[in-house]
């Protein structure tokens, strides 16, 4: 049938079978056009995760904008005239921008302590460094010990101060994730009509357009910042920080890295084409296949809408070495036939090459599809779309191949090739060696990985550090590393308390004062305001209880909330503890901008709430994210002691912890679904237990080095590491199931098991070689990447590959040899 098949298509009609796949190519390449590229932090949040609707509405709830962060380090002192001077400048340029709302800086914050001033007159008389010309030398002590500005604003060394440039309003944004939020939660409940389908099709639409247009103003507003802040770099280092940027420079790192991936490992390709076969066809043809099969997987990524993400950046390294893998069977087989029978016709080598190779690739590729399967399970959007990505162009890398190959071959003339290879290799010689006279030591050697891997598995940790995501040479990791290290951290992290309700304190109705507010007691008298009652000496002391307890911390860096103000307010109020009343006075009548610095972010006394937030030293190596928030909340009802408070962690470090923890746990237990779904597999194929049984061994040991490896060298699973079982499983199972089935071929030759292992290392062996050459090759080019993960998975991958390579070639065969799966006839003579 499959012959026949062939007869009546591809060999008998070549040009057509090739133009017929041509158009649709050219179909696929005008949607690979639309491929985008997504790094926002969005990608890597979990959908359905509660802490993250939790965090969109405490991010409603309180005055929180967006911002970027410029860190400044002039070269003359922070306080001196001509500095100032500069920062004015450069602040005018900055809020010129578009997309920037206002910039706040040393120069516009409210000075307290500068001189010290009684509550009375601070309401009405904010003093900052623009407004009037106070005392320096009180200026830089209020910068180096307020509890709003040190560590935070300006460095512990008074060299470094930072511009926080608050971004525009987006409440569109919002706006579409409510509506999409409502839509998306019925279609999980299975509740959505037919209209609201079509209305959740419309808004994910426009939300799409719409964050690519912000994406594309985002970039631009980055951009425009950069020529900014160039201009100064003559008289301080500056750097620019934040979550937008660091989006928009990732983009652009994997912009750069599909660019490098592709162009680099082409050339690689063609040289390792040539050292092994010498043969301008052999070069040309695996070439011609990658790329097409490369176009029609970009293509189809366009069609359905399927964003490229720092996950998915190493697509086009994957398909190219998974597409050269198939097309290096072929070759390889071509050559075989070739040399067997040197009086064939093209037709004869050509259809015996694809008939030979189709049932072993087929399921090397539903295996690979399997491997990479595993990862459409997650519960992360982008790690979903690597296993759509992969499972989609592995299948097109498969038809192509078996399309194209026969297609061109049978329109040329008969490719000779020489009876010696004109690469060979000592491994497949020192491999026969081994499985022949030391097949004990394989064994043993493999228990002892086995051993290695179960240890170093009990080690590993979970992580996701956005600061060793990038190379210490990067501008990115430069200014990450001062904001981290002299401003107060990176990573946010926020307390929430709640308070139940409760009658109202007696403390709030103080109706005898000594700061000179009489003016303001029948107002209050008369209101009876919700501001008055709300500032109760119990929702204080929580608050401070709460707030000391982070400061302890030391993987915490700057925290921030009303036990700030409390703490300056203590000092401005002649050492006495600020009460109800003046906090309330000071709610209402603090200039609005100055109240969004030392208010507004931290209560909201219509919902009850306080938030202390704080950030997290992410350049800190004894950092253990998961660790720290459960000790958090194992930690804080002690701290609060109050029944009538209850507190949430929130905010980017516990979202991007679900989402680790979540993909740890989705692949630990995908892993082995995967695993019972190749046994299935391999049962399906050979139809023989023990060999199904075989086959999974082989697999397991060598893929398990890999959790070894990262555990005893301490290197964190991540989004991008966590994968590396799944795809190796998905591409190492190509060789598991060649050399079985090119062994249960020899073996029937002569029922010898010791001849078979050799024959199957002199033919098939050589292909494996080959194929995992180019495959270690391949996935050495990330290590050109600016993202750490990515080279971590690069050279991993390596690993994994070369010591799957060792056990197809060693404890493969030995366990052939050992368990005789094909019975023990006796060997015929030959």
């Amino acid at each position: 049938m499959t012959k026949k098949f062939f007869d009546l298509t591809v060999i008998k009609h070549p040009f057509k079978t090739v133009f017929i796949l041509l158009l649709g190519v050219i179909f696929l390449g005008y949607y690979s056009t639309k491929l985008e590229i997504d790094a926002s932090s969005e990608t890597l949040l979990l959908d359905d995760d509660k802490d993250l609707q939790f965090a969109r509405k405490v991010s409603k709830l309180y005055y929180n904008p967006d911002f970027l962060l410029v860190t400044y380090s002039p070269k003359k002192d922070l306080l001196h005239d001509e500095t100032l001077e500069e920062l004015k400048e450069l602040s005018k340029e900055l809020t010129q921008i578009e997309n920037i709302a206002s910039v706040t800086s040393i120069l516009n914050v409210p000075l307290l302590q500068s001189p010290v001033q009684k509550l009375t007159k601070l309401v009405d008389n904010i003093r900052t460094l623009e407004n009037s010309n106070p005392d320096k030398k009180l200026v830089k002590e209020e910068f180096l010990t307020s509890e709003i500005y040190k560590n935070a604003l300006v460095s512990s060394d008074f060299k470094t101060t930072a511009l926080i440039l608050n971004l525009k309003e987006n409440k569109e944004y919002f706006e579409f994730i409510d509506r999409r939020k409502k839509l998306l939660d019925k279609k999980r409940n299975n509740t959505l009509n037919e209209e609201e389908k079509q209305q959740l099709t419309k808004i994910q639409k426009e939300f799409k357009l719409f964050r690519d247009r912000q994406r594309e103003e985002n970039s631009q507003t980055i951009e425009e910042i950069r020529t900014v802040i160039a201009q100064y770099q003559n008289n301080a280092s500056l750097f620019l920080g934040g979550v937008n940027m660091i989006a928009d420079d990732i983009i652009t790192f994997v912009k750069n890295d599909l660019v490098i991936y592709g162009s680099t490992l082409v050339l690689l390709l063609i040289l390792i084409l040539w050292v092994i076969f010498r043969q301008m066809i052999w070069i040309t043809l695996p070439l011609l296949i990658c790329i097409l099969s490369v176009v029609s997987t970009t293509g189809a990524l366009g069609f359905f809408a399927w964003e490229v993400t720092v996950i998915s950046s190493n697509f086009i390294a994957l398909q190219l070495i998974i597409t050269i893998s198939i097309v290096l069977h072929l070759i390889v087989r071509y050559r075989e036939l070739s040399s067997i029978y040197p009086n064939s016709s093209q037709y004869k080598l050509v259809i015996n090459t694809i008939l030979s190779k189709l049932n072993p690739s087929f399921f090397a590729i539903i295996t690979t599809i399997a491997g990479f399967g595993s990862l459409v399970l997650s519960g992360i959007q982008p790690v979903k779309n690597l296993g759509w990505m992969m499972s989609t162009g592995i299948a097109i890398s498969l038809v192509i191949s078996f399309i194209v190959f026969p297609a061109i071959l049978i329109l040329l003339k008969r490719v000779k090739s020489p009876k010696e290879s004109n690469f060979k290799l000592k491994t497949i010689a020192l491999s026969k060696y081994l499985v022949e006279f030391h097949g004990k030591k394989i064994i043993f050697t493999s228990i002892v990985v086995v051993i290695f891997a179960l240890t170093g598995a009990s080690k590993l940790i979970v992580e996701n550090s956005f600061i060793n995501y990038f190379k210490e040479s990067t501008q990115i990791y430069k200014g990450m590393k001062v904001i981290d290290e002299s401003l107060g951290g990176t990573t946010p992290l926020d307390v929430v308390i709640t308070f139940k309700e409760e009658e109202k304190q007696e403390e709030a109705k103080e109706t005898t004062n000594s700061f000179g507010f009489d003016s303001f007691e029948d107002e209050f008298a008369i209101d009876k305001s919700s501001e008055e009652y709300w500032f109760t000496r119990d929702k204080l002391n929580v608050i401070l209880r709460v707030h000391n307890y982070l400061e302890s911390i030391e993987e915490i860096g700057k925290v921030q909330s009303l036990a700030t103000l409390l703490k300056i307010g203590k000092t401005l109020n002649e050492g006495k503890e600020l009460d109800s009343f003046i906090l309330a006075l000071l709610y209402k009548k603090l200039p609005e901008e100055y109240k969004k610095i030392i208010l507004s972010p931290y209560i909201n006394i219509e919902n009850n709430q306080a938030r202390i937030t704080t950030r997290i030293i992410d350049s800190n190596p004894d950092l253990r994210r998961d660790e720290l928030l459960k000790r958090i909340n194992s930690e804080l009802p002690a701290v609060i002691n109050s029944s009538s408070a209850e507190f949430r962690l929130s905010n980017l470090m516990v979202l991007y912890n679900n989402m680790l923890q979540s993909l740890f746990d989705s692949q630990i237990k995908t892993l082995g679904f995967v695993v019972i779904i190749l046994f299935v597999m391999f049962l399906i194929l050979f139809k023989s237990f023990k060999i199904a049984t075989i086959a999974i061994l082989a697999n397991i040991v060598p893929i398990s080095i890999i959790f070894g490896i990262m555990g005893w060298l301490a290197i964190p699973l991540d989004i991008m590491t966590i994968t590396i079982a799944a795809i190796s499983i998905g591409i190492g199972v190509d060789d598991t199931i060649h050399y079985i089935h090119r062994f249960h071929e020899e073996y029937k030759k002569d029922h010898n098991y010791m001849e078979a292992m050799k024959r199957s290392h002199e033919s098939i062996g050589y292909a494996m070689t080959y194929t995992s050459l180019v495959v270690i090759v391949g996935f050495c080019i990330l290590v050109l990447s600016n993202l750490i993960p990515t080279i971590y998975f690069g050279l991993l991958t390596v690993i994994v590959m070369a010591t799957i390579l060792s056990s197809a070639l060693l404890l493969l065969p030995k366990l052939l040899i050992l368990l005789k799966p094909y019975g023990n006839k006796k060997a015929r003579s030959i």
